[in-house]
């Protein structure tokens, strides 16, 4: 039985990554839906319908009251990213990438350590996906305008992005999910990481100044245009929410709090005040519902699915297995570079999900914990498969015109992901 539930998974697992790689999608209408969730979900349901994976043992767990509980997970991490897409809605970012070009004056050089540091700044407080989304079109805009090389700034972005996702739990959805599931709060999650990501952080700039060096001494010859605040009372808004929601979740355990509820409670807070905002504004109702368009839906689906292949695999003793093979190893190496092999074979989502059950189930310590979350956020910037956030970069680029392949990406990806995920691991052999 456990050779069928493994076969099923892994052929789910295939069917994910090539449809990523092909970038399939329904249309209906001028609507486009991804379908990368779709394999997943029907492995899913093959294996409650064919009794591979009980469907009493997985309702319980999807309605637990523990932190594994997918469905709290899912609350924390749309909750979070409705605050910064309404941030973004807001012109907040567009405005900071504008002022950041202006105080270049001419520097590539100058240019790209700024946006690598307003990158990583702006990633700590909201999350990889979104700046991901965000700024890479910029990034794409300025390169053309000032007919300068796009790559640097964009393998910069890339990089800084899943790098000091690290720093907060919010940072990452895997942060998410490893944490909650491992009961760590807001405050001791950053006391444990803060070294890696900083060790991690210098690590993987100064490799890419050595990269790009040749091409940062060129002038910049782009005169960057006034970006204003689209909307100010979202701004304030969404800034506030935002904010508090941080000062929340920091305090979090001693407020007795979980996580979900002061994230799912920021954000509907922000929803009733952009609601009212655009009934009594309906020239300005657009930004609502450009907020919620956005929204990354198939992450529901999607993270559900992975949640039972896992459930599936665990219940038929495979997840134990890979423990007692991790448990030779040093924890904090052995669990690091694994996670973030594995993710680059089924994507950093579907590993966070199957580390917790190996890591439970083998017994390891929070260095393992740390260690496979750390693999899920470096692990992205070595292959587009890596996480989510590759797939739609590549996606973006592909958009715009720009030449990067996956190979391009591999070829990036080794030289600056292997040092910085040792440096980050030795921060958390050293300090943590």
């Amino acid at each position: 039985m456990e050779w069928w539930a493994l076969s099923l998974s892994l052929l789910a697992v295939i069917g994910m990554l090539l449809m990523l790689a092909f970038e399939s999608e329904i249309k209906v209408g001028k609507v486009r839906f991804d379908t990368f969730w779709a394999p997943p979900f029907l492995a899913a349901v093959i294996l409650l319908a064919s009794g591979l994976l009980r469907p009493d043992y997985f309702w319980s767990m999807l309605t637990s009251q523990s932190a594994i509980n997918p469905l709290q997970i899912l609350v924390l991490f749309i909750s979070m990213t409705f605050l910064s897409i309404v941030l973004d809605e807001a012109g907040f970012f567009a405005f900071l990438a504008a002022k950041a070009v202006r105080f270049a004056k001419g520097s590539q050089f100058l240019l790209f350590s700024i946006l690598y540091a307003l990158t990583s700044f702006l990633t700590i407080f909201t999350s990889n996906d979104i700046i991901i989304l965000t700024f890479t079109p910029f990034l794409v805009f300025f390169s053309k305008e000032a007919k300068v090389n796009p790559i640097p700034y964009l393998v910069g972005e890339f990089v800084a992005a899943n790098t000091w996702s690290l720093l907060f739990l919010i940072g990452n959805p895997t942060n998410i999910y490893l944490g909650a599931s491992f009961s760590l709060t807001f405050t001791s999650y950053f006391l444990a990481m803060w070294p890696s990501t900083v060790m991690a952080g210098i690590v993987s700039y100064f490799i890419m100044i050595l990269l790009f060096i040749k091409v940062l001494r060129e002038p910049l010859s782009l005169q960057a245009e006034e970006v204003k605040i689209k909307d100010k009372f979202l701004l304030v808004s969404s800034l506030s929410c935002l904010s508090a929601c941080i000062v929340l979740l920091v305090i979090s355990s001693f407020l007795n709090l979980s996580m979900w509820i002061i994230a799912g409670a920021s954000a509907f807070l922000l929803f009733l005040l952009a609601g009212i905002y655009s009934l009594v504004h309906k020239d300005r109702s657009a930004y609502l519902a450009r907020s919620l368009a956005r929204l990354p839906y198939p992450i529901i689906p999607f993270i559900l699915s992975m949640f039972a292949l896992v459930m599936a695999l665990k219940e038929n003793g495979l997840t134990l297995q890979i423990g007692m093979f991790l448990s030779r190893m040093d924890e904090v190496w052995g669990y690091g570079f694994s996670s973030l092999l594995v993710c680059n074979l089924i994507n950093n989502i579907p590993m966070s999900v199957l580390y917790t059950e190996v890591i439970r189930d083998a017994g390891a310590s929070l260095r393992a914990v740390y260690a496979s979350i750390i693999g899920s956020n470096i692990g992205a910037f070595l292959s587009p498969v890596g996480a989510l956030a590759g797939v739609m970069w590549m996606s973006i680029l592909k958009r715009h015109g720009i030449s990067f392949s996956f190979f391009d990406f591999v070829k990036y990806g080794v030289v600056i992901a292997i040092p910085t995920m040792a440096a980050a691991l030795a921060g958390l052999y050293l300090f943590a």
